[in-house]
């Protein structure tokens, strides 16, 4: 490539001999830099997407020439733009390159400041409008680069809660589509229109808006803050583990998604990350930054779409194999139920059903045989004997399904720290069907206060009631805290895992969501509740009495005590 260059250059710029040997040795470079960073870029998707050790050299040999070509591009552009041809998307494409690195980086690390390091380079792309003149050539697939970058950066911004900015990219983004489908009749203007249908509905998702004063919508964050999760207090006796890994996996028929990222796993994801900081600020240098702050912030995360049961499998004993000591796995399953098929002798870890997965074709058709045959069983059903061999180390497992209640037949076979809490298996026909726009028990892990708003009947509210409220569920949280360590008959798997921020704001918001339900007029059934392996002990915590005062007194400020049952202050 770099010869075919050169010769281009001569055609170009006349006689070999008319070009000073220094351009001609900067060009010789550039495209010895360019064709490396190609190749290591291409590189990056051979390597294996499990373990978290095989891939770090190879991703910082590729950072290297990415930050050479990038500086090398600014420091001789003059000369490239008269003796190369550089054009500025090609420039654009290198910057989009860097902006993918920051982001696989992130999902590598599970560190949120590489996704601001994502976002600078996308939006330099943007205010300089590398991809402008895209639109003059007539070739197609340099438009598809461009859309492509456009999709790439929505994903970002919706990773960073920028929504402001990802909706003026939705309209230039469609805008871009319309032109593309218009001069080129091409066949994947159905995808593209898709693209923009699915992230359309995945910024509409929140059940509940929160407005200025001007009516403009607030932007909430649900990442970890400093404020975010309960203060351990002295007398409180907990255990010192800390989340390590988790494994968030979904698989819900008809849920909002986008970049295979349902809107379960996104809200789940988020509830296990901290603020993320800008990386290069924090460090005072300039430029790329891919060497990994001095503490982990945020647990590492594997985010599995539709994954099948052998790569589930492989992941999750990647997970456990590499677990350091006194650490947790976490596995969230936002997954279809799938239901025993017929009446058992047994009452074994697999015959309770379980959760779907994947459902390919095989699945699909796999249904005749389900009929016909009552002992077979779906292949990519996660049965809860599926995972006993993981409970040798510390588990803490989510299920969100409508047989997650096959989940608390576990057995704790190693004495280790076991935990599941589990999702209702139906909710109330009275409460309006949001499940397309997520999980309401996902929602109320990862926003409680939304899913509060939601289920007493309110869509928007200001920002000020809001903030409110937010510190009055602070309170609430404080509380459940006090209450679950002062408990004499909980299990103590509970309080080893209520050491570790993320698990504990996830244990005191579950408890807020049991103690909603309990308390809420329409959810009268008992599959409209939250369960949890072991049993929570309801008289000091979810049936609390100062618990539900706390939430009747949540109801009051929001003026909606009519939703609840008052009996429950018969005590007071």
């Amino acid at each position: 490539r770099t010869k075919l260059a050169l010769k281009e250059i001569m055609s170009s710029g006349g006689a070999e001999d008319d070009i000073p040997q220094a351009e001609r040795k900067t060009v010789t470079d550039f495209c010895y830099l360019l064709d490396k960073s190609k190749q290591l870029f291409n590189g990056l998707r051979d390597l294996p997407q499990y373990g978290q050790k095989q891939w770090q050299s190879y991703f910082g040999r590729t950072f290297d020439v990415y930050t050479k070509l990038w500086k090398f591009q600014q420091q001789h552009r003059q000369v490239l733009d008269n003796r190369y041809g550089l054009k500025r998307w090609q420039i654009g494409e290198i910057a989009s390159k860097i902006g993918q690195l920051y982001y696989h980086y992130y999902l590598r690390t599970s560190e949120t400041s590489y996704l601001n390091e994502a976002f600078s380079f996308y939006s330099a792309i943007r205010q300089r409008s590398y991809y402008s003149q895209v639109n003059k050539e007539d070739r197609p697939e340099l438009v598809v680069k461009k859309l492509r970058y456009y999709a790439r950066f929505i994903v970002v911004c919706l990773l960073l809660n920028k929504m402001d900015v990802v909706k003026d990219l939705v309209k230039e983004l469609s805008d871009e589509i319309e032109d593309y489908t218009h001069r080129f009749n091409t066949e994947d203007q159905v995808e593209w229109n898709l693209v923009l249908q699915e992230v359309a509905a995945f910024i509409e998702a929140d059940p509940v808006m929160v407005l200025n004063d001007d009516n403009t919508i607030v932007i909430t964050s649900n990442r970890l803050s400093e404020t975010g999760a309960p203060l351990l207090e002295q007398g409180m006796i907990v255990g010192q583990l800390a989340l390590a890994d988790a494994l968030i996996i979904g698989n819900c028929n008809n849920q909002v998604k986008f970049s295979e990222l349902t809107i379960d796993m996104f809200r789940m994801l988020q509830a296990l990350e901290r603020e993320p900081m800008n990386l290069a600020s924090q460090m005072n240098k300039p430029g790329m930054q891919a060497k990994k702050p001095a503490r982990r912030e945020n647990p590492h995360k594997y985010l599995l779409y539709k994954p099948t049961f052998s790569q589930l499998y492989t992941f999750l004993a990647a997970s456990f194999k590499e677990l350091p000591a006194n650490s947790v796995l976490l596995i969230y399953l936002s997954a279809t139920g799938v239901f025993p098929s017929g009446r058992s002798d047994s009452e074994g870890p697999y015959d309770f059903g379980g959760v779907l997965t994947n459902s390919n074709r095989d699945i699909i058709n796999g249904d005749a045989i389900h009929k016909r045959n009552q002992s077979y069983k779906e292949m990519h059903c996660l049965h809860p004997g599926d995972l006993y061999p993981f409970t040798r180390k510390p588990l803490f497992i989510i299920v969100d399904s409508s047989n997650s209640v096959a989940y608390k037949n576990f057995t704790n076979l190693f004495g280790q720290p076991l935990v599941c809490l589990l999702s209702p298996t139906a909710y109330p026909k009275a409460l309006q069907d949001q499940s397309q726009r997520g999980s309401l028990f996902t929602l109320f892990l990862n926003n409680p206060l939304m899913a509060f708003l939601f289920v007493s009947g309110l869509s928007s509210m200001r920002r000020g009631l809001w903030e409110k409220c937010q510190d009055y569920l602070r309170k609430i949280n404080r509380d459940i805290a006090q209450l679950l360590t002062h408990s004499r008959s909980i299990d103590q798997s509970f309080l080893q895992f209520f050491g570790d921020e993320f698990l504990r704001l996830l244990l005191t918001r579950f408890i807020f969501c049991s103690a909603t339900m309990r308390m809420h007029k329409i959810f009268r059934e008992t599959r409209n509740y939250p369960e949890s392996y072991p049993q929570l002990p309801r008289d000091e915590t979810v049936e609390n009495p100062h618990l539900q005062k706390h939430i009747l007194e949540l109801a009051s400020i929001l003026d909606v005590r009519n939703v609840f049952l008052e009996n429950t202050l018969d005590d007071y």
